[in-house]
C-alpha cells in the first residue's frame, strides 16, 4: 500500500490560503487531492515533522512525502510516484532557489549531493522513499524535529544536526531549511541513494505568496496534461535513427494502443513476432523476401521503441515489464543474425553461421563491459570527491569532453557521439538496409566491422575514464552472482590479479577456437592437449574471479570471462564438427542465463530461483571439455544446451508466476 503524507506548512514559512478559506489556512488539501489521483492509497496530512515520523514507522509500502507549497500537475506527482528508476526518488526543479530550499546536484541521474555548491537543481518539495528506506525516513524526521538522534542508527560524521541547517549553499539567503528539505538534506547524508525525477513539458513549482501561487496555477492551466504526457512517453535522449525514424511517429501508435487497451507486454510479444518473422525471410533468400524482412524488422523496432513509450505513457511500470523488455530485445537481435547465418549459409557462403556466432558473441561481450562499466560511472557519481582527484589527467579531460558533447544536444558532435557506438536502432536499421539491398552475408560483416570498431572506440575511452576514476565498483555489488561463478569457481583456490588471469583465459579459448578451425579446415592434428590447456586457463581465470575486484579496470573481468566461455564452447563445437546451428543454440542459451543476470545486476535484484542449478560457467567449460575428449562434443552441446534451457524456463517461471502468486496469496499471470 501506497501512503502519501502532506507536511503542513512551516509556521515560520508563512502560509498560503484557498480563495474563500480562513486566512493563514495551509494549502494542503489540494495536494491530498492530488496524491489521490495520483494514485496513492492512503492520504494523510501531517501537522508536524514528529506526526509525520509516526506515520512513516507504521507503514508497510512506498511513502510520498510532499510540503504544503507545491503547485503542479498532476501528472506530475503520479510521474513521481510511479517512476521506475528507483525506489527513493526526489523531485527535482530547475526554478531558481528560494530561501529554504535545498539545492541538489544530480548526476547520472542520482542525487549525489544536498546543499551543493555548484547546483544543478533545487529540490521540488516531493520524494517518495521506498520501503527498505523508511526506517532512514522516520529517523531523519524525528532529527529534523529535534528530537535527539540515536547514535547508533547514525554513526556518519556527515549526520550534523539538520534541524538547525542553514539554507544550502546556493540558495537564496535566509532562514533555515524547510521542514521537508531537511529530510532529503538527512537522507542524503545517510548515504541514501536518491534518483532524481525532473520535470519536462509540465509544470512544477513551489510558492512562498499568492502571487507565485497565482502565476503557477495560471502555468499549470496554460498545459494540456495529455498531450505534454505522451510527448513525454519519448525518452528525452534517444539515438540519432530513433529520434528521427521513430520517435516522429511511434507516439501515435502508443495512444492508438493506449485507446484499444493494449498493454507494453502485448506490444513487447508483437515486436518479437514480427522479428522472428524477419529472421525467417532474412533465411528464405530471394530480393522480395529480403525486402519483407526488412521492412518488418523496421516495424518490429518501431514496436519495440513503443512498448516503452506505452509504459511510459500509461504508467504501467512492474519489475516483470522491463525484465521481458530486456530479454526480448536481445532474443530478438540474436534470432535476426541466426537468420541472417542461415541465409548466408544457403546462398553458398560456407561460414553463414560462423559470422552469425561472431556477431552474437560480440554483442553479448560488449553488453556485459556497458553493463558494468555503468555501474563503475554510478558508484563513480556517488564519490564525487574520488573523482574529481585527478582532473588534470587525460581521462579527467576526456570526462569533461564528454561531459560538453553530452551537454551540446543536436549538434553534430553529440549526434556523432551516439552513433558511433553503434546502439540497437542504428544495428537494426543496418542490417535492414544491408540485407535488403545486398543480402544477409553483407548484413552480417557491415554488423561485425562496425560492431567491432564501436567496441574499440568505447572500450579504449572507458578504460582510460575508469583509470582516472579509480573506483573498486565490484566491491558494492554481489561479483560472485553476476559473474555467473557457480559451485566449482567456489571451490577452487583465490589467486590473485584477476582480470589479467580473465584476460589469459580469454586469449586460450581464442587460440584453442583457432586450433580447431585450423585442423578442421586445414587437416591439421586435432591434439586434445590443446583444448585441456585452455580449460587449465579457464581455471585459472575461476580462481582469479573471486579475488577482490578493486582495481579500476576490474570491471572489465565479467566480460572477459563471458568471451572465455563462449569462445571455448565454439571451439569445442568445431573440434567436435558439430552442427554450427547446434553452437549457435548452445551459445543463444548462454546468453540468455547471462543477460537475466545483467538485467538483475541493473536493478540491484537477488539471484534467479534456480540460479545454482545453471552450474556456472567453469563447470560448464569442463563438462564440454570432457565431452570433447570422449568424442561426444555434439551430445555435450545438445544434452547441456538443452539442460541450461529448461532450467532457465523454470525460473522464469518460478520468478515472474509461483513466487509472486505466492505473496499475493492467489495464482495468477503476471503481466
Amino acid at each position: 500500500m501506497t501512503l502519501a503524507i502532506v507536511l503542513a506548512a512551516d509556521p515560520a514559512a508563512g502560509h498560503l490560503t484557498e480563495p474563500g478559506r480562513p486566512a493563514g489556512e495551509p494549502l494542503t488539501e489540494r495536494l491530498a487531492a492530488q496524491w489521490r489521483r495520483a494514485g496513492a492509497d492512503d492520504v494523510r496530512i501531517a501537522a508536524d515533522l514528529t506526526e509525520l515520523a509516526d506515520l512513516v514507522a507504521g507503514a508497510t509500502g512506498p511513502v510520498l512525502v510532499s510540503g504544503a507549497d507545491l503547485v503542479a500537475h498532476t501528472a506530475v506527482l503520479k510521474h513521481l510516484a510511479t517512476s521506475p528508476v528507483g525506489p527513493t526518488v526526489a523531485l527535482v526543479l530547475t526554478d531558481p532557489p528560494a530561501p529554504g530550499q535545498a539545492t541538489v546536484r544530480e548526476e547520472r541521474g542520482q542525487v549525489v549531493e544536498v546543499g551543493a555548491a555548484d547546483p544543478s537543481g533545487v529540490f521540488g518539495g516531493a520524494l517518495r522513499v521506498g520501503a527498505a528506506d523508511l526506517p532512514a525516513l522516520a529517523e531523519a524526521a524525528r532529527r529534523a524535529a529535534g528530537a535527539a538522534p540515536d547514535p547508533a542508527s547514525a554513526p556518519d560524521a556527515r549526520l550534523t544536526d539538520v534541524a538547525s541547517a542553514p539554507a544550502a549553499p546556493g540558495a537564496a539567503e535566509g532562514g533555515r531549511l524547510d521542514a521537508v528539505d531537511r529530510l532529503v538534506a538527512d537522507l542524503a547524508a545517510r548515504g541514501t541513494l536518491i534518483f532524481a525525477q525532473r520535470v519536462r513539458l509540465l509544470v512544477a513549482h513551489r510558492v512562498g505568496d499568492e502571487a507565485q501561487r497565482a502565476a503557477a496555477e495560471a502555468a499549470v492551466a496554460a498545459v494540456d496534461e495529455d498531450r505534454a504526457e505522451l510527448k513525454l512517453s519519448v525518452k528525452e535522449r534517444d539515438d540519432f535513427f530513433t529520434t528521427f525514424f521513430v520517435s516522429t511517429w511511434s507516439p501515435y501508435v502508443t495512444k492508438a494502443a493506449a485507446r484499444i487497451g493494449i498493454g507494453p507486454t502485448g506490444v513487447t510479444m508483437v515486436s518479437v513476432a514480427f522479428a522472428v518473422a524477419a529472421a525467417v525471410l532474412f533465411g528464405a533468400g530471394g530480393r522480395p523476401a529480403l525486402v519483407a524482412g526488412a521492412i518488418l524488422l523496421y516495424l518490429g523496432f518501431v514496436l519495440d521503441c513503443v512498448d516503452g513509450q506505452l509504459a511510459r505513457y500509461t504508467r504501467h511500470f512492474s519489475a516483470w515489464g522491463g525484465w521481458l523488455d530486456t530479454m526480448a530485445d536481445r532474443f530478438k537481435e540474436y534470432v535476426v543474425y541466426a537468420g541472417l547465418g542461415f541465409g548466408a549459409t544457403h546462398a553458398g557462403f560456407r561460414y553463414g553461421w560462423a559470422l552469425a556466432l561472431a556477431a552474437m558473441t560480440l554483442q553479448t561481450v560488449r553488453h556485459m563491459t556497458d553493463t558494468w562499466y555503468g555501474a563503475l560511472h554510478d558508484e563513480a557519481a556517488r564519490r564525487p570527491k574520488v573523482v574529481s582527484a585527478d582532473a588534470g589527467g587525460i581521462g579527467g579531460k576526456l570526462n569533461a569532453a564528454s561531459t560538453r558533447v553530452q551537454a551540446d544536444t543536436g549538434s553534430v558532435s553529440y549526434w556523432l557521439k551516439r552513433t558511433v557506438v553503434f546502439p540497437i536502432g542504428e544495428r537494426w536499421a543496418l542490417i535492414a538496409i544491408a540485407a535488403a539491398l545486398f543480402g544477409p552475408l553483407v548484413a552480417l560483416v557491415a554488423v561485425l566491422v562496425w560492431g567491432t570498431l564501436a567496441f574499440a572506440y568505447t572500450g579504449g575511452l572507458r578504460t582510460l575514464r575508469a583509470r582516472w576514476m579509480r573506483v573498486p565498483v565490484l566491491t558494492t555489488v554481489d561479483a560472485g552472482l553476476h559473474r555467473d561463478d557457480g559451485l566449482l569457481a567456489r571451490t577452487l583456490p583465490t589467486a590473485r590479479r584477476p582480470l589479467l588471469l580473465a584476460v589469459l583465459g580469454a586469449l586460450g579459448a581464442a587460440g584453442t577456437l583457432v586450433w580447431a578451425l585450423l585442423a578442421v579446415h586445414g587437416g591439421g592434428d586435432l591434439s586434445v592437449w590443446v583444448p585441456v590447456l585452455a580449460l587449465v586457463l579457464l581455471l585459472g581465470a575461476a580462481q582469479g574471479s573471486r579475488a577482490p575486484h578493486d582495481g579500476s579496470l576490474d570491471w572489465l573481468v565479467p566480460a572477459a570471462l563471458r568471451a572465455a566461455e563462449y569462445l571455448f564452447a565454439i571451439a569445442v563445437g568445431v573440434a567436435g564438427r558439430a552442427p554450427a546451428w547446434l553452437i549457435f543454440g548452445y551459445v543463444l542459451v548462454l546468453t540468455l542465463l547471462h543477460y537475466d543476470l545483467t538485467a538483475r545486476l541493473e536493478k540491484r535484484q537477488v539471484a534467479p530461483p534456480l540460479h545454482a542449478a545453471t552450474l556456472g560457467w567453469a563447470a560448464r567449460s569442463v563438462l564440454l571439455a570432457i565431452g570433447l575428449i570422449a568424442g561426444y562434443a555434439s551430445i555435450a552441446l545438445a544434452t547441456l544446451g538443452a539442460y541450461l534451457l529448461v532450467v532457465f524456463v523454470a525460473s522464469v517461471v518460478l520468478a515472474w508466476v509461483v513466487l509472486p502468486a505466492r505473496a499475493r496469496g492467489g495464482v495468477r499471470s503476471p503481466g
